[in-house]
């Protein structure tokens, strides 16, 4: 009784820790023009997905884009301790897609967009 117990516990713990892992709102680095953008990520069928819900110029007004509710980040999977992995992120000024990790410390969250040995890491704050 005390291991069914002690299991029962453990798949509490583990389904808590996933569905708090990234959830949450993100302001990305300004891009060259000075924007952000707030991505919001989301359990997608066990993995993790970022849409852009909202994008500001440099002055921090609210501007509209084609891109808004569109995935920037797909199919990151939380590999615990704050690192996320297997995933692409979407440059949409580029129209690229990248291979992606992630890793989230605190309220800085490390986004590195990869083609082939070539990285470029952006640093995101949550907001949310």
């Amino acid at each position: 009784m005390k291991a069914l117990t002690l299991a029962a516990m453990l798949a509490l713990t583990a389904t808590a820790s996933h569905a708090g892992g990234i959830s949450g709102i993100f302001q990305t680095q300004a891009n060259d023009d000075g924007n952000v953008g707030m991505v919001e990520f989301y359990d997608c069928g066990g993995k993790y997905c970022g849409r852009l819900v909202k994008s500001f110029d440099k002055t921090g007004k609210e501007i509209s884009t084609p891109n808004t509710g569109k995935n920037i980040v797909a199919g990151m999977t939380d590999d615990g301790n704050g690192s996320f992995s297997g995933g692409t992120i979407w440059d949409p000024g580029a129209d690229k897609t990248y291979k992606s990790k992630m890793s989230l410390d605190g309220k800085t969250l490390s986004v590195k967009g990869c083609v082939a040995v070539f990285c470029k890491t952006q640093k995101w704050t949550r907001v949310k």
